[in-house]
């Protein structure tokens, strides 16, 4: 079970992520892609299903959105209403900063006597009014639901350049965070850095490891290409050159995603750290979203061919 495996800090958690259907969508329409959803995750055997709360992101960045922004449904009705025939734990992400205290603890405290996962997600951005801050979230998960799991986002591109990521995170995990989840990983040299730091902090202070699910996302096209970079996602210059002028951009796309998680699960099982995968597709094209589950089976495969000899 996912409170299990979080509980004890275990290597080889594998979740899918998703955004919920757009909110001017028709009922029926919204029945019919999640039914297709369930039919595509139902027999892979996945942790659990993370479900994103999209906000507008356009004061993040002065750059135009490839793609207009759409409200979607809530992915706590979402998840209720139409994915239950999906027996997986759902991770709901929670986007807090403009939540009350009264709306946010209204929300935590609902279904209090069953396990629940949530990604507190704060501002997109500096510029950005808040209501409500993480660590004050936070507390309020903690002190109001304590079968209510806490993930956090990770984010090893900003150790680059800030050089205190694992400060962040050791912070979160002191703050009520027992997992993490990061952005879509293309960069292996900055999630690399970002996992020693963290290990050796954690180490030097006597801190548990919590596991970390590093985001695998395919890009199967020069649009979708766009759209990640947009989203904040680091690709790094040559990887770019590499991916717009290969003859199949989504093939490539897979192979390195495959190829960058290995190199950042061997290095976790040399320290330690307790790593897993979270796969999704930023593209709703079919292509896109197949090759996003074909991706999620191989990890699976992987990650259960690594651990089965320490099982």
């Amino acid at each position: 079970m996912l409170t299990h495996k979080i509980a004890n800090r275990q290597a080889g958690i594998l979740t899918y992520g998703m955004t919920p259907p757009k909110q001017n969508y028709p009922a029926d329409k919204i029945a019919e892609i999640a039914g297709k959803q369930v039919e595509r995750l139902q027999d892979v055997g996945i942790d659990g299903l993370i479900l994103y709360d999209v906000q507008d992101e356009a004061d993040r960045t002065e750059q135009d959105r490839p793609f207009p922004y759409l409200s979607t449904i809530d992915p706590s009705r979402y998840s209720k209403d139409y994915l239950s025939a999906l027996q997986v734990p759902k991770i709901i992400y929670k986007v807090v900063g403009k939540q009350s205290e009264e709306e946010l603890g209204e929300w935590i405290g609902t279904d209090a006597d069953e396990d629940r996962f949530s990604v507190f997600v704060g501002a997109s951005s500096s510029k950005q009014a808040v209501t409500m801050k993480l660590p004050d979230a936070y507390r309020l998960g903690m002190a109001l639901n304590g079968r209510l799991k806490i993930g956090g986002v990770v984010i090893p591109e900003r150790h680059e350049s800030k050089g205190d990521e694992h400060l962040r995170v050791a912070a979160k995990q002191q703050g009520g965070c027992s997992f993490f989840v990061s952005q879509a990983t293309y960069d292996v040299e900055a999630s690399k850095n970002f996992l020693s730091d963290y290990y050796y902090y954690c180490r030097e202070n006597g801190i548990p490891m919590a596991p970390i699910l590093f985001n695998l996302a395919p890009c199967g096209s020069q649009k979708t290409l766009a759209f990640m970079k947009w989203l904040g996602i680091s690709i790094p210059k040559w990887l770019e050159n590499e991916l717009i002028h290969c003859q199949d951009i989504l093939d490539y796309s897979v192979r390195l995603s495959r190829m960058v998680f290995e190199e950042l699960f061997e290095f976790g099982l040399e320290k330690g750290i307790p790593i897993g995968s979270s796969v999704e597709s930023v593209s709703t094209r079919k292509v896109e979203i197949d090759a996003s589950v074909g991706l999620l089976q191989e990890i699976k495969r992987y990650m259960e061919s690594r651990l089965s000899p320490r099982m």
